[in-house]
């Protein structure tokens, strides 16, 4: 039987839906074995995760997913093996909660322009909460606003680009995020690359330029992935040495396309980056 592993959620000290005691509650009955806790742009859930993991028996691993740019282009590199004190780390933290409040800020006041919110602006919830605040967050207020049945619908109308709440952000670049990192004693992932808006040529660049950096692996057994993404993301990890990562980005329970835990062994000649870790 293969070791259930994931290195790569959310509770909701992020985007999340769970505490992260609930987190790995329903991690530890998905047999779960090692788990890691990389909320976007902070680690503050961690303490309680490691105590949950303890009590339960689960490994964890202490983490963070930061955001990052690379030619105008958004990417998400998580952090795994991270000490949260860390003072580079924290310095990116706080640079990146501002960027995102104030992105957060400007989109609230561009949407309470528009005739169907009738002035009421829908980043002041999202900003009141002690949560790192993302368009998800808003993308679920005007969900309950009645303005979108789904957070999914609430980006299509409102948040995706082109529509009035959209707002363009810079991000540090993907360098001084893997130095944070580093610096943090962490090992930095490339999240997700399948899903960046690049062709196959660009996806390449942006692999070789991650690895250039200090990039230590790639997601490459994620939750979701078709088997044609799966091949083409354990090509990049060989042909780049970057070290795979299995991952669910587990957000919350209704999303059963992103179950906690996997079962897919990682390809041949792809080095787990598990075997780097140490969970606690």
């Amino acid at each position: 039987m293969f070791e259930l592993i994931d290195l790569h959620t959310h509770s909701h000290h992020s985007d999340g839906a769970l505490a992260p005691a609930d987190l790995v509650a329903r991690a530890a009955l998905r047999k779960v074995t090692v788990l890691a806790l990389t909320d976007h742009d902070t680690s503050a859930g961690c303490e309680e995760a490691l105590a949950a993991c303890r009590k339960l028996g689960v490994g964890f691993v202490p983490g963070t997913e930061l955001t990052a740019g690379w030619r105008g282009q958004e990417i998400h590199v998580v952090g795994l093996g991270v000490d949260p004190t860390a003072p580079l780390l924290a310095a990116q933290f706080a640079d990146i909660l501002a960027r995102r409040r104030a992105r957060i800020a400007a989109i609230g006041q561009k949407l309470s322009r528009e005739p169907q919110l009738a002035g009421e602006d829908p980043s002041a919830a999202v900003l009141a909460s002690p949560a790192v605040p993302t368009r998800t967050h808003v993308a679920r207020e005007l969900v309950r606003l009645g303005l979108a049945d789904s957070v999914q619908q609430a980006f299509d109308r409102y948040l995706a680009r082109r529509k009035a709440g959209y707002v363009a952000q810079e991000w540090p670049d993907i360098a001084a995020t893997i130095s944070a990192i580093t610096a943090a004693g962490g090992h930095a992932v490339l999240a997700h690359a399948h899903r960046y808006k690049l062709s196959h040529g660009g996806l390449k660049e942006l692999c070789a330029a991650f690895r250039a950096a200090g990039g230590a692996g790639l997601e490459v057994s994620l939750a979701g992935t078709s088997p044609q993404d799966a091949s083409r993301l354990a090509s990049l990890a060989r042909a780049y040495d970057l070290a795979g990562s299995v991952a669910s980005d587990f957000h919350e329970p209704g999303l059963p396309w992103r179950p906690l835990g996997r079962f897919a062994k990682l390809p041949d000649q792809v080095v787990p980056i598990l075997a780097r870790l140490t969970p606690l």
